[in-house]
């Protein structure tokens, strides 16, 4: 449950705020003046914290100049009835988030402190990366153990002992939000603002507003100066994702603070000094928008100090098994039930699928099975039909049949099998999935099906394969096998 704190002299303000804002998903405090708040913020650790300017004994901006002495991370909205352009200004110099005029507009109200919220949530909650497959006890990860991952992990602990501007790169659904926010988390900024920025999600005459600002009279409806979250973000990091849809006047802007830390507001004249570290991300290719006019080059070059290459989750299929499993046990905590287990089938199938939406699109399906299925066990059926079947399904058709001219016993008495058979089948199965790795495939399902023909008896399995039952073992732990993956 997330805690908003209301500091305000008015009984009607607290009374509405609570009808307006109380939920089971958000609870409200209340306090009547600065001294009050700031003593109920060390004792509660609210979320957020909405205060009004004007209170008997101490005011707002005193409150807030004092708070920020303590906790430059709390979220603050400041709001008053008696708006001034200098209150405003040394509202926002102070560390607020945001600045309301009394009397609300319920709908933009409601709006601001949902994004203050989610935005105090991006700075708490703590992505990690290296993550132990058996043991995650964090909320938010990074999961991967192959060589690719690795590097991007290496990457992040490199980026997050210096201060260089970061570009990353990738398709949409590889997370590279999570990287961007493990690089801060683990940063000496840390205790500073982040703040997130979809570029793509703003319309583009109002993201430079959004980002630098503006003075009142900018423009039609800018009837009073507003900071933006470069200035809210002073001494942080911004994530500016889908940084390749901003306009050319708006990368001018961008490439200005990344070469002097200075920048003006909307129809301002005045210069403006920050502090913020930028990482920004992108799922274009911006060599490529440069060459086509449509990035700056001198821009690109400056923010791609560092790149971090964001793998597919077609090129880590490896890493699907630990996916699951994590985004099972995250399912069970958050539902406070034990986490479902799947059958290697389930695996299978997982495993062959191109995943164009990467990770999230995992996910997703990880989420949807859990629904689907009926036990504390996840079948293939309780997949998304569009994912396919395993190949462990075995229809006629991929069943080569016997040498021409020789009976099916004949064949099993000792006959050597129709090799070309089942490589013209491998070979069907490879065009279809142009990802699908032949030879790890056969090999897996091989060991499944003997482990299945012989009841799960390893030295059994292993004679019908000739190999040894400790190259067999090797193979199982290689690959993920178990006779009933669990994830308990």
């Amino acid at each position: 449950m997330e805690k908003l704190l209301l500091i305000d002299d008015e009984v009607d303000v607290q009374y509405s705020f609570r009808r307006i804002f109380e939920s089971p998903q958000v609870e409200i405090a209340a306090a009547s003046s600065g001294e009050e708040g700031l003593k109920l913020i060390s004792k509660i650790k609210p979320d957020l914290v909405v205060m009004d300017v004007r209170m008997g004994g101490m005011t707002g901006l005193e409150t807030l100049r004092r708070l920020r002495q303590t906790d430059a991370k709390l979220l603050v909205i400041m709001m008053t009835a008696y708006g001034t352009t200098q209150t405003a200004i040394e509202a926002m110099k102070l560390g607020a988030y945001d600045y309301l005029l009394k009397p609300f507009d319920i709908p933009k109200l409601k709006q601001v402190i949902e994004s203050a919220l989610q935005a105090a949530r991006a700075m708490k909650e703590v992505v990690s990366y290296e993550p132990l497959p058996d043991s995650e006890d964090y909320d938010v990860g990074i999961v991967g153990r192959t060589d690719v991952m690795q590097s991007v992990f290496k990457l992040i602990g490199q980026l997050a002992v210096s201060d260089a501007t970061a570009l990353i790169t990738g398709e949409s659904g590889t997370g590279k939000e999570l990287v961007a926010r493990a690089i801060y988390q683990h940063s000496k900024r840390n205790e500073k603002p982040f703040i997130a920025i979809n570029c793509a999600a703003i319309p583009e005459n109002l993201l430079e507003s959004e980002l630098f600002g503006h003075e009142r009279g900018a423009f039609t409806g800018a009837a009073t100066q507003r900071i933006g979250k470069f200035e809210q973000c002073n001494g942080g990091t911004i994530f500016l994702d889908e940084i390749g849809d901003m306009s050319p006047s708006t990368q001018t802007k961008i490439l200005r603070v990344l070469q002097s830390g200075t920048f003006e507001r909307v129809g301002g004249n005045k210069q403006v000094d920050v502090d913020v570290r930028v990482i920004a991300a992108t799922n274009k290719p911006l060599e490529q928008a440069v060459a086509a006019k449509e990035f700056r080059e001198d821009l690109f070059y400056r923010l791609n100090v560092v790149r971090v290459q964001m793998p597919p989750l077609r090129d880590r299929l490896e890493d699907i098994p630990l996916l699951v499993n994590y985004f099972l046990r995250k399912i069970g905590r958050n539902q406070k039930q034990r986490p479902k287990s799947y059958t290697p089938e389930v695996l299978a199938v997982l495993e062959r699928h191109q995943w164009p939406g990467n990770v999230r699109e995992l996910e997703n399906v990880v989420r949807r099975a859990t629904v689907m299925a009926k036990g504390d066990l996840i079948l293939p059926a309780d997949l998304p039909s569009e994912l396919g079947t395993p190949l462990t399904a075995g229809s006629a058709a991929d069943v080569p049949g016997p040498l021409p001219g020789r009976t099916t016993s004949q064949n099993l008495a000792g006959d050597p099998p129709d090799l070309r058979a089942v490589s013209q089948t491998l070979f069907r199965w490879a065009r279809s999935d142009g990802k699908l790795k032949i030879i790890p495939a056969v090999e897996r399902e091989l060991i499944i099906h003997s482990l299945a023909e012989t009841g799960g008896n390893q030295v059994q399995a292993a004679k019908l394969l000739g190999i040894t039952r400790a190259t067999l073992r090797k193979r199982i732990d290689k690959f993920q096998i178990k006779q009933l993956i669990s994830v308990q």
